[in-house]
């Protein structure tokens, strides 16, 4: 489960005890029903936040619901996470990106075609972020908020998107394709790690 869902389990949990349904529940309500949760997940993250000592888990009640609740190191780190901006990484491992450079470098490889289908996707994706999008209307309760600020993102994401290929697309223009063509080395890579030294 990625660390933004557990991270927001705990937050939801640092308001007041919650049981697996509502913490859900809650979670969406939260995020706009954008990455719907299944109970297994929840119930998942929450051994593993009680495995590290973050939450405890209480006794059932009448309806058989077993409420957890944060602990002190709980509270802590949801005050670390809130407090902390974001780090994107340095990495490039995006997959998007990935493929369209090895096809971009494959011989025999139809590159503009795959980037076409791409940009056609992306732009399928982007439509329908916008039709799905709240009106702009000012919203009146948190909940309106939080799904109009996470369509937000979603959509400036996708807009980055189709620019990202629209330039990608002229890079690839600006070259005949058998100049991209990279054919396999003959240059064989060494086995194993490199010998130590020993001083």
């Amino acid at each position: 489960m990625p660390m933004s869902v557990r991270q927001s389990l705990l937050a939801i949990l640092d308001q007041g005890p919650c049981y697996g349904y509502q913490l859900r529940a809650e979670f969406e309500r939260r995020t706009g029903s954008t990455w719907p949760l299944n109970v297994g997940q929840i119930y998942n993250t929450l051994e593993r936040l009680e495995r590290d000592g973050l939450v405890e888990r209480g006794e059932a009640d009448e309806q058989g619901h077993v409420y957890w609740a944060i602990t002190d190191a709980g509270s802590a780190e949801v005050a670390g996470w809130l407090s902390s901006p974001v780090e994107r990484g340095g990495s490039a491992r995006d997959e998007l990106a990935i493929k369209l450079a090895v096809a971009a470098t494959l011989p025999g490889v139809d590159a503009p075609a795959v980037f076409r289908t791409q940009r056609a996707a992306s732009l399928a994706r982007l439509e329908e972020l916008r039709r799905a999008a709240p009106a702009d209307a000012a919203a009146d309760r948190p909940e309106d908020l939080a799904k109009a600020l996470i369509a937000d993102a979603l959509i400036l994401a996708a807009e980055a998107e189709v620019r990202w290929l629209d330039r990608a697309e002229e890079r690839l223009a600006a070259h005949p394709q058998h100049t991209l063509a990279l054919e396999l080395s003959t240059e064989r890579p060494k086995r194993g790690r490199p010998a130590r030294v020993v001083v």
